[in-house]
């Protein structure tokens, strides 16, 4: 046995508490790291927001909460909703441009020759035709990777989320940094939250709605609650709104026909629907846009979900009863019977989207998604993939599926070369619609139809003011109807606010959320289109890089010298 002197022992003492010091300093400073401008969501917004952040000479880390970045233009929507091309310019255009020589490639054409892909349209093949607007998911994964790795400026983390209830830091109305669940700590100059669900934006305490305004409120006439079959916007054109994706006249909502004790069937929301134009908190539905595809070598097919219900479809059931008889009955727009969208891919795969009263939208499940945990998200996002793949194993083989339909959807099935789950299932859920910021300019049906314009472009919109379906109900007759479907025109390209994209200034002077801007529902509806993210991805991007260099609050920028930061990367402003 040692025996030590006192001495020795003090000694020996301040040696440990300085080795365990600097063990603690090292493991903190790995903790930390800094950077010019943090880039909350590798969405299609992200990307483009990294990319031009990194142009501008800045450094920048783009954190992705899952394990895949492009959001949903790697996740499925391959058939670009846009409205009018020539209003998508700078990094937008680039990367459509980019597709189009992806597939100017032969050896990128795998399950089929170039010569007989056709579109419906989306993409011309006219000589003037400088992008393409169609697209496999992997392609966009691999010209999204591509693009980042020319950037010598961005740092890329995979599935490091948020810390949402005390990971944002502010000092004097600036975030000074973020922390992830891992523990891992961001500092920046700039911030920018390119999530679809605005959580950063949120937990920095950003004010934010969810839900529909009631019209009064914007001085709007297709918000709030949409139960009428016709509705007259501003400059009195006519929007079906509940003529599409509805059901068909007489399909009976309780699980006993005509037995209103039996109780309702699955998925109807009891009562009233509400008084036309009044407001709620509920948001549009979501669901996953499918990628299928019907060569038998790539296709797996559809599977009955373990747990499936036959009573989650008896709506299903029931509306093609109904519909018994004249084809034209089951009309929405398209395949007269099969409730879906199927656009034409390349490589003989589709992006499938929602179609008629019963169909790939999980209508009225997704209320709780905006604020939920990260696990209850999980659990919503798994409970529309089973419901999807409990329908399209329906429709594909069960007996109370006419025959002609079920001849249709059991040829196709998932892809075997897209996704990583090995159902061929993706991982990102479509949220339409989620939290939007409410700063000190929000985007109305008076922007879209531009009874207002505003003086501040930071981009277009162009798409119609479109929403899917909120809730599902028992009408007056004692019927089933869905609710929430608007589809209205917008005349030509109208201008995005750049304040519409910041947070008012006595809440956060450093922050941008380009994905869920200040907008009401029905205005977001138009501008939520993946092209438009990724062009106020990059304006957030250039005024970002003029505030720091110019030692700006995000609110104060000078518009006119953003304008001519703007112009110089091709954004299109008019």
């Amino acid at each position: 046995m040692i025996n030590f002197s006192p001495k020795s022992i003090k000694r020996i003492g301040i040696l440990l508490v300085t080795l365990i010091s600097c063990v603690n300093l090292s493991t903190f400073s790995q903790n930390i790291q800094n950077f010019d401008i943090v880039v909350y969501g590798a969405t299609s917004t992200g990307i483009s927001s990294a990319i031009q952040s990194s142009r501008m000479g800045k450094k920048v880390i783009l954190i992705e909460p899952t394990n895949r970045i492009g959001g949903l233009t790697t996740g499925g929507l391959g058939q670009t909703d846009i409205g009018n091309k020539q209003a998508i310019g700078g990094l937008s255009r680039e990367f459509y441009q980019l597709v189009k020589a992806y597939y100017q490639k032969p050896e990128n054409w795998i399950w089929q020759k170039r010569e007989t892909y056709k579109d419906g349209g989306q993409t011309t093949s006219a000589a003037h035709e400088d992008a393409m607007w169609t697209f496999e998911p992997s392609a966009a994964l691999k010209i999204f990777k591509e693009m980042l790795s020319k950037e010598s400026n961005i740092n890329l983390v995979y599935n490091q989320r948020l810390n949402r209830k005390n990971g944002v830091k502010k000092t004097s109305g600036k975030i000074t940094s973020i922390q992830m669940e891992s523990g891992q700590v961001y500092q920046g100059k700039m911030f920018i939250d390119a999530t679809y669900e605005g959580d950063l934006m949120a937990a920095a305490g950003v004010s934010y709605t969810v839900g529909r305004e009631s019209n009064d409120q914007y001085g709007e006439t297709l918000n709030g609650i949409q139960a009428n079959k016709i509705s007259l916007t501003l400059r009195r054109t006519i929007s079906m709104n509940t003529y599409n994706h509805n059901f068909i006249e007489g399909v009976d909502p309780y699980i006993k026909k005509g037995d209103h004790k039996s109780g309702l069937l699955p998925f109807i929301t009891p009562g009233k629907p509400g008084i036309d134009g009044k407001g709620d908190n509920k948001i549009q539905t979501y669901c996953f846009r499918m990628t299928l595809t019907n060569h038998p070598d790539n296709r797996i097919p559809f599977a009955k979900p373990a747990g499936y219900k036959e009573l989650d479809y008896e709506l299903l059931f029931r509306n093609y009863e109904a519909a018994a008889g004249p084809v034209e009955k089951m009309y929405d727009y398209g395949d007269p019977l099969v409730p879906w969208i199927n656009s034409d891919m390349p490589n003989r795969k589709t992006d499938t989207n929602n179609q008629k009263g019963f169909s790939t939208d999980f209508i009225g499940q997704n209320y709780d998604y905006p604020e939920a945990s990260y696990e209850e998200r999980e659990k919503i996002a798994e409970r529309h993939r089973k419901y999807q793949q409990g329908l399209m194993w329906s429709l594909a083989y069960h007996p109370r599926i006419p025959k002609k339909v079920r001849d249709v959807v059991s040829t196709w099935g998932t892809c075997k070369d897209e996704y990583e789950r090995e159902d061929g299932w993706q991982g990102q859920l479509y949220i339409r619609e989620a939290r939007r910021m409410i700063s000190d300019y929000v985007m109305t049906q008076k922007n879209c139809e531009r009874l207002l314009v505003a003086e501040d472009p930071v981009g277009m919109g162009a798409y119609g003011m479109d929403s899917h379906n909120i809730k599902r109900y028992v009408d007056v007759n004692g019927f089933v109807k869905n609710e929430g479907n608007v589809e209205a025109h917008v005349a030509s390209p109208y201008p995005i606010s750049y304040k519409s994209i910041v947070p008012k200034k006595s809440e956060v002077n450093n922050l941008f959320a380009p994905a869920c801007l200040s907008a009401t529902h029905i205005a977001f509806g138009s501008i939520r289109m993946e092209p438009v993210f990724m062009v106020l991805g990059q304006s957030a991007a250039i005024a970002a890089s003029i505030a720091i260099d110019k030692n700006y609050s995000v609110q104060d920028i000078p518009y006119k010298e953003l304008e001519t930061d703007l112009l110089k990367y091709k954004q299109v402003l008019q």
